[in-house]
């Protein structure tokens, strides 16, 4: 098995996730409107892009913008249409009002997952207590990643939380790896690896045109590439 780091490329469509499969992408997270940062894609979406490559596919499962739940009917039922369509890796994550994990309506999602991994998104970057909130998770089925920049503002603040919390791998609340993304950049990427860091997610910075143009092959393998030294 490779120990290369992972990169995980957003998709918002068939032609995305043939350029970033092409540029060296590993896993690609899905999702619709990131005009409000990222929605559930539609079931037909999901089987054109399954269709069009062979790599893992995470499936984002929110329905507004924000970090509150919403409508968890709503969400339950993408949830079960997604897995209906063969969906097996998810995205999500929710924070109460007073910037908790809104372990309810996680624990609600998940129990739809069937143990299928999963992802929690930057919610956490959100977090009253980052640490409380990754304890609070610990032990939901299918939990094997955090996207998070450290900072809610992005990667350039974060930095030193995320190699804190890379270099606690392994205790009680820190087993799922770490996935950096939200303002990050290729010169981010020395202090981080070197820090223990082992897997990067990057949406505009697969887009040099904007998020109006596609997923752009040869932006792709520049990462590919700086992962792999």
């Amino acid at each position: 098995m490779s120990n290369r780091a992972v990169l995980e490329v957003i998709a918002l469509d068939a032609a995305d996730a043939i350029a970033a499969r092409a540029g060296g992408a590993d896993r690609l997270e899905l999702v619709a409107d990131m005009a409000a940062d990222g929605l559930t894609p539609s079931r037909e979406t999901f089987a054109e892009i399954r269709s069009a490559v062979d790599l893992p596919l995470r499936v984002m499962l929110r329905v507004a913008d924000g970090f509150a739940a919403g409508d968890m009917d709503v969400l339950v039922e993408k949830a079960r249409e997604m897995r209906a369509e063969g969906a097996e890796e998810f995205v999500l994550g929710f924070l109460d009002r007073d910037g908790h994990a809104d372990l309810v309506a996680v624990e609600r999602l998940v129990a739809e997952l069937n143990g299928c991994r999963w992802t929690f998104h930057r919610a956490i970057d959100r977090a009253a207590d980052r640490d409380a909130l990754r304890k609070t998770l610990a032990d939901l089925p299918g939990l094997d990643t955090y996207l998070t920049a450290g900072a809610a503002s992005g990667v350039d603040e974060g930095v030193p939380t995320l190699l804190a919390e890379a270099s606690r791998s392994g205790t009680p609340g820190y087993e799922p790896q770490i996935l950096v993304g939200g303002g990050l950049r290729l010169d981010h990427l020395p202090r981080l690896l070197a820090g223990g860091v082992d897997a990067v997610h990057i949406g505009g910075a697969a887009r040099p045109g904007g998020w109006s143009s596609p997923v752009d092959t040869a932006a792709v393998r520049k990462w590919r590439a700086a992962l792999d030294g």
